[in-house]
């Protein structure tokens, strides 16, 4: 026997009447299997059923809804019964509707004439007028036809064999018996009083309570009035969002009770963030790593070029955070070319300085590379030593700088490890790495800074595990891709905040083109001539391989059809199944202009410098997103000449049309990443899997910036409050 639960919430939908074991199987493929599963289960859509329009006045292409009665039906096969069409005609006094289903004949057992169907779809046709798998519900006399008729009514996600009548009639009963059980732990924050006293709210059929009057037009949330100003009445509680959520009483209710309840969601997601950012300040001690500037001063010497306003703002910022009493964890955002890669060497020779060893994580084996390549340069003059390892090459295997015993830090005080009085070891040394440094083999004892490149590339836990390396040391994560400021609070939210808003002087402008298949003549004329120049090229393609999705071009497939349109130029090929070896060989050719053109994936996009590179060619531009798209493109105009990006694709779809549209209007990354936020969501945007997010049921972060902040601030209320008490 299992035991009673806590909470009545958390009673299985067994207990609910009329679930018996199939329809127990069913809810469970929807993730549905308690009380409060069941009613934080979010309608998809909804219909106004108040209002239908006539079937003669539906108009081609629009969503609507229609009522009627089947008049006939039947199913039409051909080519052997290989092909097939079930439809029915609805009738409803204006007009007739042809509904049908192309190659379902098994459909044809859910309906007969006489039956009153309710359909929503978007016309397909007007001679006759005609949807395609449009939505269908049976309107079946009974006694719970309020539930579905004549107000505004929810549409929920479904599965096969689960009627939508019957969802919506076991929600509504549900909230009868339990919607006033809900647990309310946030009102009292958020809309600065206490939440009602569930045991005696009273919820009366049919009208199932509307909530409060402020929850409609007056709602701060609806009106888009900053949270700051809204009165207590311009808030519901739990119990009012989710009968709202389910059965509102307007449209616009729907969205008020999405808004109430996602601002719980973001409130919890916040106190989480804040929660672990206060433990850390309260366990652990921040290593002294801001330096005295002995090998900074120097390095500025031998640079080539001065740093910018914004830099120097950020590199007083980060020197500011490696002198403090707690570990640094900052996010150091600038646009691509702005000068990220000269902020984390100051920022490692900090820690270098100081007596610590240095970590500096990259995505990629070329990046790994190229920045093991670029620090030795600059470094070596200085005496420090840099070491790469990478999963197929290490340049070092000494063990002094790994070996604990061998590199054992003097300690002046008591052995506690949140209390880093140390003396620095003698050899200090800037490791440079892939998802290699996260490994156990790789343990210095002495690790003051973690530095981790384009972070959106790695999981939460890969960064997790290099931070745990040694004690507590302090973390710089950057990005070439800008974080929207709504997924910066969350993604992001433990971390403080430092932006490169300025571009160094001397970089040649980009200018952007989009431009269809058939001007690929004229644009491969146009490299050519570049290439007479003096200038190389990238040409990107979207694939490795040919796929079976027909009209996606494939680098493998493509590049001796560029070798022929750009001889007698030579044209290298990379790609990420190449062997490591060969991937080096390709971009240290292309680096010495030994090769012209190449050829490639958007393997470039992530720090790949080349600055005789001046013009892109992207094929297949649709297939990208906007982000990388502006990363692929700020691996030209890295130097003085003007560049030039021609995006080719076959536009079919508005967003499509949107996305290049943006490139073309602008090279701002903050806005770029914006628009991608809009037209992707969060989970595209970041990759859902690496971006540590959790999978908001209400929550929409491409909109709603503001709850995210009025979330934030209240978290660090109740923190404050917690801590005073």
């Amino acid at each position: 026997m299992q035991p009673a639960p806590a909470h009545p919430l958390d009673a299985p939908l067994t207990s609910l009447r009329g679930v018996g074991p199939d329809r127990v199987a069913q809810l469970a493929r929807l993730k549905l299997r308690t009380i409060g599963d069941l009613l934080m289960h979010p309608p998809r859509r909804y219909e106004d059923r108040r209002h239908f329009r006539p079937i003669a006045e539906m108009r081609l292409g629009e969503a609507a809804s229609a009522r009627g009665k089947i008049i006939a039906q039947g199913v039409k096969r051909w080519r052997r019964g290989s092909k097939s069409v079930f439809e029915f005609i609805l009738d409803d006094g204006s007009g007739h509707l042809y509904c049908r289903w192309w190659n379902l004949p098994f459909m044809e057992k859910y309906f007969q004439p006489g039956d009153e169907i309710l359909v929503h779809g978007r016309l397909a046709s007007l001679k006759p007028r005609a949807m395609d798998h449009p939505e269908t519900e049976n309107l079946e006399a009974g006694e719970e036809n309020f539930i579905h008729l004549n107000r505004v009514v929810p549409v929920y996600p479904l599965t096969e064999g689960l009627p939508q009548r019957w969802l919506r009639s076991l929600v509504w009963r549900t909230l009868q018996e339990y919607g006033a059980r809900l647990p309310d732990p946030w009102s009292k924050h958020l809309c600065g009083r206490p939440p009602e006293d569930g045991s005696r709210a009273q919820v009366a059929h049919p009208a199932l309570a509307a909530g409060s009057p402020g929850i409609r037009a007056r709602s701060a949330l609806a009106a888009g009035t900053p949270p700051e100003h809204a009165g207590d009445d311009a808030c519901a509680t739990r119990a009012h969002a989710v009968r709202m959520l389910h059965f509102p009483e307007e449209m616009r209710d729907a969205e008020i009770a999405r808004q109430r309840l996602a601002l719980e969601e973001f409130l919890e997601l916040q106190l989480e963030i804040q929660r672990r950012r206060k433990r850390l300040q309260a366990n652990a001690k921040g290593w002294p790593c801001a330096g005295d500037n002995h090998l900074i001063k120097p390095f500025l010497k031998q640079l080539a070029f001065a740093l910018t306003r914004a830099q120097t703002k950020v590199l007083r910022e980060i020197r500011r955070d490696l002198g403090g009493a707690q570990p640094m964890r900052r996010l150091l955002q600038g646009d691509v070319g702005s000068g990220k890669t000269v902020v984390s060497a100051c920022a490692a020779l900090m820690a270098l300085e100081s007596g610590f060893h240095v970590a500096l994580m990259a995505p990629t084996e070329i990046l790994a590379e190229q920045h093991f390549q670029t620090f030795s340069r600059w470094f070596s003059p200085l005496g420090i030593e840099v070491e790469l390892r990478t999963g197929s090459r290490r340049t070092s295997t000494s063990t002094s700088t790994l070996n604990p015993r061998a590199s054992k830090l003097q300690r002046k005080g008591p052995a506690d490890a949140t209390t880093p009085n140390l003396q620095p070891a003698r050899r200090n040394v800037l490791f440079i790495g892939t998802h290699a440094l996260t490994e156990s083999a790789f343990a210095p004892d002495n690790l003051g800074l973690v530095i981790i490149d384009e972070q959106h590339k790695f999981g939460v836990t890969q960064r997790e595990k290099l931070v745990r390396k040694g004690r507590y040391p302090h973390l710089l994560v950057m990005t070439a891709t800008p974080i929207p400021r709504t997924l910066g609070l969350t993604l992001y939210g433990d971390l403080d905040l430092s932006v490169i808003d300025q571009l160094p002087p001397g970089r040649g402008h980009i200018r952007t083109f989009a431009r269809t298949t058939d001007k690929l003549p004229k644009v491969f004329e146009f490299i050519r001539a570049k290439l007479r120049e003096g200038r190389q090229a990238y040409v990107v393609y979207p694939r490795v391989e040919e796929s079976d999705r027909t009209g996606i071009k494939a680098v493998t497939m493509e590049w001796e059809k560029v070798q022929k349109e750009l001889a007698p130029y030579q044209v290298g090929l990379l790609h990420g199944r190449l062997k490591p070896e060969e991937k080096e060989r390709v971009m240290a050719s292309f680096r010495a202009h030994r090769v012209d053109a190449l050829v490639a994936t958007s393997i470039l996009e992530v720090g790949v410098d080349v600055p005789g590179a001046t013009v892109m060619l992207i094929e297949n531009a649709e297939q990208f997103g906007l982000a990388q798209l502006h990363q692929l493109r700020g691996r030209i105009g890295r130097g003085a000449h003007e560049s030039y990006c021609v995006l080719v694709a076959d536009i079919k779809t508005p967003e499509a049309r949107r996305r290049l549209e943006v490139l073309v209007e602008t090279t701002d990354g903050f806005r770029i990443a914006e628009e991608d936020l809009r037209l992707r969501g969060p989970g595209e945007f970041l990759g859902q899997q690496q971006s540590g997010l959790p999978p908001f049921r209400f929550g929409d972060l491409s909109r709603d910036g503001r709850l995210v902040e009025r979330a934030r601030r209240v978290a660090k209320e109740i923190l404050a409050s917690a801590e005073k008490s």
